[in-house]
């Protein structure tokens, strides 16, 4: 792409020797980040500056494209953007390279076997599955506890408890475990969750997210996930428990003042009830906090979500890169 297409001053690009430039759309194209998250990078984090055109347009170099790139999938590993946006990008290449290798590793294991892999963090994911296997919930319950100590906040997070619950849940799905071992890790990450959610000091000013499922929506891995990700990001988290009717919902966001409502959606993909209580939940909900919606089942209800206006997310990444724009987005009127 050339700088005539993108009305760059001349001399600017000569002064910088650079002849390909793109536009905001083309960079969110080619990195996956929506623009929105792209602007909120630049002007909370300064991730990157773009260049302006002679219209005021924002435009991007090679080199801009590939650093969001870069801290994209830096973020999608579990890094907080506010840690790594004043990185340079080569340091940011080695970061990533080191985090791919890692979570490479701890993918390789398969259900509820042992993780195949070194590092403390893989150490304690291996004890946590080993005690859920066992339906151990006194010793599931001590690992956690003990890694607070050990471990920080995002990386117990994202090396240990999201790994846990997704290897249950697809040892479950599979038929290699029983839902028994979900449910047991599912009540202890609970409790554990919500003392996480205490034990840290989170300012007045910082924002209030609820997460919960909708009504008849029993499945509450990914809630529990949810509130576990947006405590790790600094965020006031209140997890309200599975199948919450629409109007209890909005009047805890109204109490709380919440900016934003998440939800979970499993299964089924298909019920009105779910679809009525959506509608009713974008009516009663203030005007200034945002919905989130997320989970596998989510997508079966696309066609509401699109009428009210909820964010979609399709995995814990996008639900933080979400919530990473809200946090420096302007509440809606």
């Amino acid at each position: 792409m050339s700088n005539k297409n993108l009305d760059i001053c001349p001399s600017v690009a000569q002064e910088l020797g650079v002849t390909e430039w793109h536009p905001i759309r083309v960079a969110a194209r080619r990195t996956g980040l929506s623009a929105h998250v792209i602007r909120a990078w630049e002007k909370r984090y300064g991730a990157v500056t773009p260049h302006r055109t002679e219209t005021n347009r924002r435009v991007y170099s090679r080199e801009d494209v590939e650093r969001l790139a870069l801290l994209r999938r830096s973020t999608l590993l579990g890094r907080s953007i506010g840690q790594i946006a004043k990185l340079s990008t080569e340091e940011l290449r080695r970061l990533v390279t080191e985090d791919e290798t890692a979570q490479r590793a701890v993918n390789s294991g398969e259900s509820l076997e042992m993780v195949p892999t070194t590092g403390h963090s893989a150490r304690v994911l291996n004890a946590c599955l080993e005690a859920a296997k066992e339906l151990d919930a006194n010793r599931l319950q001590h690992e956690l506890d003990s890694a607070v100590v050990t471990l920080s906040r995002p990386v117990l997070m994202s090396d240990v408890i999201v790994p846990l619950m997704q290897s249950l849940g697809t040892a479950w799905r599979e038929g290699s475990a029983r839902i028994a071992h979900e449910h047991l890790a599912t009540a202890v990450v609970r409790t554990f969750i919500g003392g996480l959610n205490g034990a840290f000091h989170v300012p007045p000013s910082a924002p209030q997210i609820l997460v919960t499922t909708p009504s008849g929506q029993l499945h509450e891995i990914g809630a529990l996930l949810a509130a576990g990700m947006a405590a790790t990001d600094g965020w006031r988290t209140t997890y309200l428990g599975p199948s919450l009717p629409a109007d209890e919902i909005a009047g805890a966001a109204r109490q709380s003042d919440a900016h934003v409502v998440a939800l979970s959606i499993v299964y089924p993909t298909d019920d009105p009830h779910v679809a009525t209580e959506l509608k009713r939940l974008a009516q009663f909900l203030p005007p200034t906090t945002r919905l989130i919606v997320g989970g596998p089942g989510a997508s079966g209800y696309r066609s509401v979500l699109d009428e009210i206006g909820a964010i979609q997310v399709t995995d814990l990444e996008s639900l933080m890169r979400e919530l990473q724009a809200l946090r420096v987005a302007p509440a809606p009127e």
